[in-house]
């Protein structure tokens, strides 16, 4: 080999990695913002988190190859959120995700009015001050907004055709969660129209979920209904276990939990708001606007009935029910 070309051969040989770190420093930066527990990068919203980077993919990012994503989780403590909203401001992201929490979203508005925000929440973005209109959202903001409210009063329905007989209904909440007191008043004149009470109970932690059982075995109450907030998500294993220690029929808003042993779920559909949400996240990366995309509405809803807890509680779900689940689980 000649010298000449020893020397351009180890030159490249040295240039090359400090390239390649060069390429990888310069990726896209997604700050992703959750007011959850992450765990292994998701934690109960892992389905939901892979349904975010599947619509990433549908938009041609892939974390890793042409994007990188920092993970920053609340662990249920909304107060926590300003600040990692604020971290991630810090780091110059491209774009921040916020999910399982208004306030996520809220926080990040906050702390920046220049970086792209793209939102997950199941409130009203307008009214909760986070777009101008679902047509313009204007400033840096948009998003996809999933049915919460709206589906409290068949959530009590539903229950009440699994249990007829029962004359109350438990209704488990977060008092923290924004736009709380409204589910309340829909889940309240829902029972009233089928002749049934609502006994509300508030629960912020673990020791307050279980403290809320005690309220409901004492009173014998035969049924309740799980709020949809961040909290009662993450904790839907406590309060799967505790419905069947003590025999209480229960709904939940999300899929995932009754496939883990909740009786009975219905709600919207996480995976695809979430996916919604990564296409989105992936169009602002490409140079697209937030001013210029309107707030997507993920309108899919799900029934998902667990016979096998059905069975274990000694409960009869009605055929008809049955034959309208999107799934059921035996």
């Amino acid at each position: 080999m000649r010298r000449r070309e020893f020397i351009a051969l180890m030159g490249a040989s040295v240039t090359w990695p400090f390239a390649a770190l060069a390429q990888q420093q310069s990726l896209p930066v997604i700050g992703f913002l959750s007011g959850a527990s992450g765990g292994t990068e998701g934690g109960q919203l892992r389905s939901a988190v892979a349904a975010f980077h599947q619509g990433l993919g549908e938009s041609g990012f892939v974390e890793g190859r042409n994007v990188e994503i920092l993970y920053r989780w609340a662990e249920t403590h909304n107060d926590r959120l300003p600040a990692l909203a604020a971290d991630l401001v810090r780091h110059r992201v491209a774009v921040i995700v916020t999910t399982a929490s208004p306030g996520a979203a809220l926080a990040a508005k906050t702390a920046t009015t220049t970086i792209p925000i793209v939102f997950q929440i199941g409130v009203d973005p307008v009214e909760f001050g986070l777009v101008a209109s679902m047509n313009h959202p204007g400033g840096n903001v948009t998003g996809v907004s999933f049915l919460i409210t709206e589906l409290v009063a068949k959530r009590v329905e539903l229950l009440h055709q699994i249990v007829p007989t029962v004359p109350t209904i438990g209704f488990l909440v977060n008092p923290t969660m924004p736009g709380i007191e409204k589910q309340t008043r829909e889940a309240e004149v829902a029972a009233q129209t089928l002749g049934v009470s609502l006994l509300v109970l508030n629960a912020t932690t673990v020791s307050e979920i279980e403290a809320a059982f005690g309220v409901l075995v004492r009173q014998r109450i035969g049924a309740l209904m799980s709020g949809s907030d961040a909290l009662l998500f993450e904790y839907s294993a406590q309060v799967v276990a505790l419905a069947a220690r003590h025999a209480i029929p229960t709904i939940y808003s999300y899929s995932s939990i009754a496939d883990a042993g909740g009786l009975i779920s219905y709600g919207s559909s996480l995976e695809d708001a979430f996916r919604l949400a990564g296409v989105y996240t992936g169009r602002i990366l490409k140079g697209e606007k937030p001013a210029d995309l309107p707030v997507q509405e993920s309108t899919k809803v799900e029934l998902v009935i667990n016979l096998k807890t059905a069975n274990a509680l000694g409960v009869t779900v009605p055929e008809a029910l049955l034959a309208r689940a999107d799934k059921v689980i035996e």
